[in-house]
């Protein structure tokens, strides 16, 4: 008989009960480290005191009202993103799946609002994740999502991340955009470099096409930046944002110049829930915090203590451990085991992980994270491996 939930997660047997910081904890007052942050979404750990604050303050206020009205904490969001980043203008939704769906109509309409409604494909890259809507799962090209949901979504092509050659190889008369992760989460934790970055900015000038930075995981702050690209100097002409943004409440967001969101106009797109006061509150309150000054210090500090263990760790392991890779507090550890092995080992150790593709365990805790919490972490990750090498 299939459960009241569908089963489309193989779950452990974990539930917990309530959250503080980077601590979750079961019903029975089990304490749990939590290096999985909701899978990078609980940016600021759990039950963080303003956010709590700003939740139960606007709650008593107003939720939810539709895009059929002005929405003042979605403006002053918008505002406040706008002015932090490369964008003119921002539209919110409740998800990355949203953003990125978005992204990609953004990018079509530029083209067809040019005259040119021929140039509608994307390129991606392989091991890329974008979402599990139709459209991006077709965006990232992995098979082992796309299996058995019928033919792929049209209009996507995908090369090697990392190879320019083969992503200007690539561009046809019908090539409308890129779209890529400066840091690739699920597949790997593997960090494009800057002059990857960089390469790409510069193809997309050429062809005229339209840049599209999948910043879901790897932006507000997860990278060390508030985001990823800005290592390279660079700017996409859109991007896709969510997970931490609203640092554990449904919220997401595309963000885009001008000129690129130049036909999106009245009537081209919309969201119900996308926006509402509830989300856009909190979106503002995560921004308190990460803007406040010495926030990006304290990631930076902390990312180069937990990448530093874990190096140690591969050395003093290398029959568990093969490489430890990423940015900022976007880390991963690619096994000489297999990954799950150790994913559920560490969660004997009572640390939270979470696997990614290449075979990859990855570590992406609260930013607020502390230098004890990080020794506490590695100490667990030491533990496992010493069990595992029996």
């Amino acid at each position: 008989m299939i459960p009241a939930v569908m089963p489309t997660y193989s779950r452990f047997d974990l539930a917990f009960e309530r959250g503080e910081g980077t601590a979750l904890f079961t019903v029975d007052g089990t304490r749990y480290l939590d290096f999985t942050a909701g899978i990078a979404v609980c940016a600021l750990g759990h039950c963080h005191p303003h956010l709590v604050e700003t939740l139960v303050a606007q709650g008593h206020k107003l939720w939810h009202t539709s895009n059929l009205y002005q929405v003042p904490n979605q403006i002053r969001l918008a505002e406040r993103l706008i002015a932090t980043s490369f964008a003119d203008t921002a539209f919110f939704v409740n998800s990355g799946a949203e953003a990125g769906e978005l992204a990609i109509k953004v990018v079509r309409k530029y083209h067809s609002n040019k005259g040119n409604p021929e140039r509608y494909r994307i390129i991606g890259c392989e091991g890329a994740f974008h979402g599990r809507t139709l459209a991006t799962l077709a965006a990232a090209g992995n098979e082992k999502y796309l299996k058995g949901f019928g033919p792929p979504v049209a209009g996507f092509d995908h090369v090697p991340f990392g190879d320019l050659d083969a992503m200007r190889a690539a561009i046809t008369q019908e090539t409308a955009g890129i779209i890529v992760e400066p840091i690739q989460g699920e597949g790997g934790v593997r960090a494009g470099s800057p002059a990857y970055l960089r390469g790409l900015r510069k193809i997309a000038d050429e062809f005229s096409l339209m840049l599209i930075f999948d910043e879901v995981q790897c932006g507000m702050g997860r990278s060390g930046k508030l985001w990823a690209h800005q290592y390279a100097g660079i700017s996409p002409d859109v991007m896709m944002v969510a997970k931490g943004i609203g640092g554990g409440f449904p919220l997401g967001a595309v963000l885009a110049t001008e000129a690129a969101a130049a036909g999106m106009i009245a009537g081209s797109h919309g969201s119900t829930y996308g926006g509402n006061p509830l989300a856009t509150a909190i979106g503002n309150a995560v921004l308190d915090v990460v803007l406040a000054p010495g926030f990006f210090d304290h990631v930076a500090e902390r990312s180069s203590q937990l990448l530093a263990g874990l190096q140690g760790l591969v050395q003093r392991h290398p029959t568990i451990l093969a490489e430890a890779r990423g940015e900022g507090l976007l880390l991963g550890i690619r096994c000489a085991v297999t990954n799950t092995d150790l994913v559920r080992e560490l969660n004997s150790q009572k640390l939270l992980t979470v696997g990614a593709g290449d075979n990859v365990v990855r570590m992406v805790p609260p930013l607020t994270v502390s230098e004890a919490e990080v020794e506490e972490a590695l100490a667990k990750i030491d533990a496992a491996c010493r069990v595992l090498e029996g």
